[in-house]
This record gives structure tokens, sequence and C-alpha cells, in this order.
């Protein structure tokens, strides 16, 4: 008889505790969406300002050094075919 009341326990504990992670899981976005709503009526977004690129050799040929760096290869192997604002 102890050994069915070990494992009924123990079964009714995992279960109880999977059901509390379903409900945390239904429960966080609603959370981060109220703490977003706060946030963003605290604080009005700014303008972004729009800069044109001055020296857009000069900016694509750093680009292309940067991702040659990373990639481990030569920067003449590497051609930008366009540039966007993200």
């Amino acid at each position: 008889m102890e050994n069915w009341f070990v494992v009924v326990l123990g079964l009714a504990a995992v279960f109880v505790v999977l059901f509390l992670i379903i409900l945390l899981c239904y429960l966080l976005p609603l959370i981060s969406k109220a703490g977003a709503k706060k946030e963003e009526d605290a604080q009005p977004a700014a303008p972004v300002a729009d800069a044109a690129i001055s020296n857009r050799a000069q900016f694509i040929a750093a680009v292309s050094a940067a991702i040659a760096e990373y990639s481990g290869t030569d920067s003449s192997g590497i051609r930008i075919v366009s540039v966007k604002k993200l």
C-alpha cells in the first residue's frame, strides 16, 4: 500500500507542477504587454534623425572589411549589392 501512495503522490506532484508551468506560460505575455504599455506611456518615442551617409564609398569599404574579418575571407571576394536602413 505504501508503494502505491508514493507513486500516486509523485505523479500528482509532476502534473501539478506541469499545470503551473502552463499557467505561467499563458500569463507571461499578458504581464509583459501590461508592462510595455506603462513604459510606452511614460516615455514618448524620440524622433529618429534621418542622416544620410556622407561618404558612401568609405562606408561600403568599412562594412565589407568588417564582414570579411568576421567570416575569415578576403574583402575582395565580398560584393555588397545594396545597403538598406533597418
